[in-house]
This record gives structure tokens, C-alpha cells and sequence, in this order.
């Protein structure tokens, strides 16, 4: 478990997670799964594209999410 990964949903964050809450915890999870806090420059950019990859999956599972009998937040 990598406990840096903060729970970014109601109600144990009241307020909506930010994007760069959501990018924060991207970020933390691949820097676990990799093993590396930063990558080489040959490494950068598979890097980058797992965190944009993982910070849209965050994103959409916690639009998607009802907490506690509330409706599940609808984009536009």
C-alpha cells in the first residue's frame, strides 16, 4: 500500500479533489509501482504518459462514484 496515496473522495475530503490532487496521487502510485521517484531521461516519457493515463482513470472513477446515497456527479 503506498500510504502517500491520499483518499480523494467524500466524505474523508469534503471538499472535490482538484486536479492536482488527483495528479498528486497519479504521480505517488506510479513513483511506487516503478520504483523510481524520478525517472531517467530515457524513462521520462513512458513516466509522464503512465500518470496522465492514471490521473484520467482517478478522475473518471471518482466522477462516476456515489458516496453515501448521494448521486454520482454528472459532467456537463
Amino acid at each position: 500500500m503506498c500510504r502517500s496515496i491520499k483518499t480523494l473522495r467524500p466524505p474523508v475530503l469534503p471538499e472535490e479533489a482538484t486536479e492536482e490532487d488527483i495528479r498528486a496521487a497519479a504521480l505517488q502510485y506510479v513513483r511506487k509501482v516503478s520504483g523510481f521517484r524520478a525517472p531517467a531521461a530515457h524513462n521520462r516519457e513512458v513516466f509522464d504518459r503512465a500518470v496522465d493515463a492514471i490521473a484520467e482513470a482517478t478522475a473518471e472513477l471518482l466522477e462516476g462514484l456515489e458516496v453515501r446515497g448521494r448521486a454520482a456527479r454528472r459532467a456537463g
